[in-house]
């Protein structure tokens, strides 16, 4: 098995977007004749699936009060959230492999790893689930492309509840729709559960000691590694720029939706908005309230659709528009705040 991780001129890259360009890209670019390990440690981030409305999965203030950043996956599944207290390993198995879709093999290395650490009372639960005494501690995911079977897990060493829960949007995390009412109660970490000799492991140590298992040799010196060129580098650069930290990408990509919301502006009256919202750009609109108005809503209306739903660009296209004439006199950002709540 060759081992491949994200260091660039001896710096361990941490950001998020270039942990999903870099297996992408080993996937699509590399040659592939033996298993591939790709182990990886982000910065807080927030990856939702493939399929998903990112602004209606994630509490979008949380995360850019907290500069948590937000990538979109190639693959399908829900959203997650991830940070150094979670410790990822993904695999890739060329050829003919009974893995697929097996999770429980998947799984079985990790088992007799952590317990040989000390953990006790693991199994893999449900469909694809790792617990500790029923309580959570990783998901899996596998898919085929390319002749690969890709599978990959995050193992939470830590685990910061508080940004867990806030960083998703309540309504829809599944703990809420289960009826969980805590996030505590189906999930743990991995550190208090190891043998104290083991428990003052940084992450990285962790990640290292995991991966020698996998590998089923003594330490990580001794792994057969591919690194990754300056030509690789400007290859995964690109994908980067152009996909994994694209607007277009990350929030141009949801699917079609509704929004209906409403404010009360003092001294205006009401204003409400609906919108239909496609590939992230507004591709209807209509703007109802109590307000009164000179000219047609409707000009304003048209002038709003195909903007994109950004913060950013409606605030562009508004500082050039005097809301006056249609509502009196409304602060901008009142309005942007409700075409984006």
């Amino acid at each position: 098995m060759i081992v491949i991780e994200p260091i660039r001129n001896g710096q361990y890259i941490m950001d998020g977007a270039y942990a999903l360009a870099v297996q992408v890209y080993v996937q699509d670019q590399l040659e592939i004749t033996e298993p591939v390990l790709l182990p990886y440690i982000v910065e807080p981030t927030v990856q939702v699936g493939r399929f998903q409305n990112s602004l209606v999965e994630v509490n979008e203030d949380y995360v850019k009060d907290h500069d948590i950043l937000l990538v979109r996956r190639d693959t399908g599944g829900g959203t997650l959230y991830q940070d150094p207290g979670h410790v990822n390993f993904c695999f890739l198995y060329p050829g003919n492999t009974d893995i697929y879709g097996n999770y429980a093999k998947m799984y079985q290395p990790t088992i007799d790893a952590l317990e040989k650490f000390g953990v006790k009372d693991l199994s893999q639960s449900g469909r694809n689930d790792l617990e500790i005494a029923g309580k959570k501690i990783s998901g899996a995911a596998m898919t085929i492309k390319n002749d690969l079977v890709y599978g990959g897990f995050s193992l939470m060493l830590d685990v910061d509840y508080d940004a867990m829960v806030k960083a998703l949007n309540p309504d829809e995390k599944k703990i809420i729709s289960k009826g969980i009412q805590s996030v505590r109660a189906r999930v743990t970490d991995i550190r208090s559960h190891l043998a104290p000799a083991y428990q003052k492991l940084t992450n990285f140590e962790f990640k290292d000691l995991m991966a020698a298992e996998f590998l089923g040799i003594e330490d990580m010196s001794q792994a057969k590694r591919y690194d990754l060129t300056d030509r690789d580098w400007a290859i995964i650069d690109q994908m980067v720029a152009d996909k994994y930290k694209n607007w277009d990408w990350n929030f141009g990509n949801n699917p079609t939706y509704a929004i209906n919301n409403a404010v009360r502006a003092p001294g205006i009256g009401t204003i409400e908005v609906s919108l239909e919202v496609a590939k992230g750009h507004i591709q209807k609109c209509r703007i109802y309230g109590d307000f009164f108005g000179k000219k047609d809503i409707a000009d304003l209306e048209q002038v709003l659709i195909g903007q994109p739903l950004r913060q950013e660009p409606l605030a562009e296209l508004l500082r050039d528009i005097d809301l006056t004439p249609y509502f009196g006199l409304l602060d901008p950002t009142i309005l942007i705040n409700l075409l984006l709540s």
